[in-house]
């Protein structure tokens, strides 16, 4: 089965972001899970929005070789230009897969709109020491090809600062998706072979396991809503010196995912769901929080165990 995109850990992500907005708006459960499904489900239009603005560069390139040959005074260069930007093999994948093509097609994915800015990126790309040196080298190979997309990728497209903006003002949940697209197009310009076609499906899943994730996040979500209070008692009994209300929210929130994973979750191993939520606290919490949440989980793990409340199926799960 081929590896998604999203994985557990950008679940827990979700998850997260989820339960934190429902208790900060009072909103409703429901209406809260909805919104989670539908910020997850978004990933995917991002990721086409992106592969198609690179396609959309290449097309810049293609419209200003034809503009340069009907100048009144085309030079030789203008009448005779150089097809092998427009000619590499990652941009005719993306410009003649039948698949691709399709996906956009059906997304209603469209940069038209924003012409005059994919203008400016193309420039800023024509313009760049890695274009004049590739463009120089008189042989053309998919190695270089793939080499020189994941150049310009990394370097220019996915770095152009008007494009994050358009994703801010397209949705509201794509700003904090992007660094994982970015990375999953970069992922997909590696994985194409010279052997793909116009119906090769070069295109990564969102999900691995799309019913099993989804069953994940959101009964992570509703465990840890329906259980808050009897979670929070538990938590607070190993808070010595510390009242709830006077710990972060997010770090409320957090240890209050990992014990509901602990006591709910019998095929995820104790260990794993340890590690993922220190990792959450440093990436999203203060910096204090990552040793304090550790200090108190490592205390409900501990009391857990001697109560025998931790019920994990499958060999070695508990340690």
């Amino acid at each position: 089965m081929q590896e998604g995109m999203i994985n557990r850990r950008y679940l827990r992500v979700k998850g997260l972001q989820a339960i934190y907005a429902f208790e900060s708006d009072n909103a409703d459960m429901t209406v809260g899970e909805k919104n989670m499904l539908t910020s997850i489900n978004k990933i995917y239009d991002l990721y086409l929005y992106v592969l198609e603005l690179t396609n959309e560069v290449a097309e810049k390139a293609r419209r200003n070789i034809e503009q340069n040959k009907e100048k009144r005074l085309a030079t030789d260069e203008d009448l005779n230009p150089n097809l092998k930007f427009v000619n590499n093999a990652i941009v005719q994948l993306l410009d003649n897969n039948t698949i691709f093509r399709a996906e956009v097609e059906k997304k209603k994915i469209n940069w038209s709109l924003e012409s005059d800015n994919i203008k400016k990126l193309w420039r800023q790309i024509r313009d760049s020491e890695e274009y004049a040196q590739y463009m120089q080298n008189p042989e053309q190979s998919f190695e270089e090809d793939q080499e020189f997309m994941v150049k310009i990728f990394k370097r220019y497209i996915a770095s152009f600062e008007v494009i994050h903006d358009f994703f801010e003002d397209k949705s509201i949940y794509w700003s904090d998706d992007l660094a994982l697209i970015i990375l999953s197009v970069i992922k997909t310009f590696k994985n194409m072979t010279p052997e793909m076609g116009e119906q090769s499906n070069f295109l990564l899943p969102l999900f691995k396991d799309r019913d099993d994730d989804l069953k994940f996040v959101r009964e992570l979500y509703k465990r840890t809503i329906v259980n808050k209070e009897s979670l929070s008692e538990r938590i607070s009994q190993n808070t010595t010196n510390w009242e709830l209300e006077r710990i972060a929210k997010l770090d409320v929130v957090l240890m209050r995912m990992a014990l509901c994973e602990l006591l709910y979750f019998t095929g995820i191993p104790v260990k794993v769901t340890f590690n993922e939520y220190i990792e959450l606290a440093k990436d999203y919490s203060t910096p204090k929080s990552k040793v304090f949440i550790n200090g108190v989980l490592d205390k409900l793990v501990a009391k857990l165990k001697k109560n025998g409340e931790i019920s994990k199926t499958g060999r070695g799960l508990i340690e």
